[in-house]
């Protein structure tokens, strides 16, 4: 059904595609490669939302080179007026004969739509090449919309024997820069970075990206359901991203306070035994555009996810460091956990080194 040039050019378009991991959330990555053959017209991929599209962008390149070309996206084109106009009617009105897409668009607003619009109009379409690369590329958007919920990066940082920090709390540092700058990347493809109120009473953090400059900085979801964050945090200062507070409190002051900062956002989910519900408050974050969410927080919360199978991957950076059994554990689990045979399983995506440590990549099978 594909031919050797279409499996090269969709690689292609899976590249530029890639070029907008840091920056396109809550839109899906796309790249767009339009060709004669195996010359290349015109190319492109969707850089920020509200600005144009992959397709726009590589129809532009192609001018009037684009009659009777073949498109190559790697999703399908819109068909709706959204921030920008469809997709797929710039497809017809520039001519191009046959449009390949990685895979169908799952978004209602699109969903065959695309493809209907563009075959209706007498241009060829097919679907499904590299569709698993395609879908790991857009992995948050896709869970957002399939599931209702983010895809959940669990980040974690430990010593050889398991533990985050020593008994007296003191964690700076397990791991080695090298393992701290790939964390700055995780960062800026996540929409947004969690942490419990406990970390952010702890060590005041920013849970922004520094390393290095990008156009989006993620947004930053704190647990707090007493609302015991200070007015001095960093958090609150740093406007640079949105703030969500999620909490449980009723306290119309303190709810009054914060929510008067213009890049805090107080959100209440659902409570579960006296907590808040992390599934439910996952819905909520959905609901505002975010499909790639980082969890770095301590080990109850942590365990938290764990325990509600809600955690997607888990990434480990291991130091090869002891720090002695009276250290801090990595997870804050029951100490008589269901059989092994009742655990989630998890299965090994990838161990590579960073510096002197491990990174360690699991997936949910």
């Amino acid at each position: 059904m594909f031919s050797q040039t279409d499996i090269q050019m969709m690689q292609h378009a899976l590249a530029l595609a890639r070029l907008g991991r840091f920056s396109t959330s809550p839109n899906p990555r796309v790249g767009c490669v339009i060709a004669h053959g195996s010359q290349i017209v015109g190319q492109g991929f969707h850089l920020k939302a509200g600005e144009p599209h992959a397709e726009v962008h590589a129809l532009r390149q192609a001018g009037a080179a684009a009659k009777g070309a073949t498109a190559y996206v790697t999703l399908e084109p819109c068909a709706h007026y959204g921030r920008t106009p469809p997709c797929a009617e710039a497809l017809v009105a520039a001519g191009v004969s046959r449009v390949v897409a990685a895979m169908r668009d799952p978004n209602p607003q699109v969903a065959g739509k695309g493809f209907a619009l563009l075959e209706a109009a007498g241009i060829q379409t097919a679907f499904g090449l590299f569709e698993p690369e395609a879908r790991e590329l857009n992995r948050g958007f896709l869970s957002r919309i399939e599931r209702g919920r983010p895809f959940v990066r669990l980040k974690c940082a430990a010593s050889l024997d398991g533990k985050t920090a020593l008994s007296d709390g003191r964690s700076q540092w397990i791991t080695g820069e090298a393992a701290r700058a790939d964390v700055q990347t995780l960062r800026a493809e996540s929409c947004a970075v969690l942490t419990g109120i406990g970390t952010v009473l702890a060590d005041d953090p920013q849970l922004n990206v520094r390393a290095f400059p990008t156009l989006r900085q993620p947004a930053r979801v704190i647990l707090d359901s007493r609302l015991r964050i200070p007015d001095t945090a960093k958090l609150l200062q740093d406007s640079a991203s949105p703030v969500i507070i999620a909490t449980l409190s009723n306290d119309e002051g303190r709810l009054k306070t914060l929510a008067a900062r213009p890049h805090v956002e107080i959100v209440k989910p659902a409570e579960r035994q006296g907590r808040i519900d992390l599934a439910d408050l996952l819905r909520l974050l959905a609901q505002r555009g975010i499909g790639e969410l980082m969890v770095e927080a301590g080990a109850t919360l942590a365990a938290a996810f764990l325990h509600d199978n809600l955690a997607d991957e888990i990434v480990l950076y291991q130091a090869p460091k002891i720090l002695g059994g009276n250290a801090r554990n990595l997870f804050d689990l029951p100490e008589n956990p269901a059989v092994l045979t009742q655990n989630p399983a998890w299965q090994t995506a990838s161990v590579e080194t960073a510096g002197d440590d491990v990174k360690w990549v699991l997936r949910r099978k």
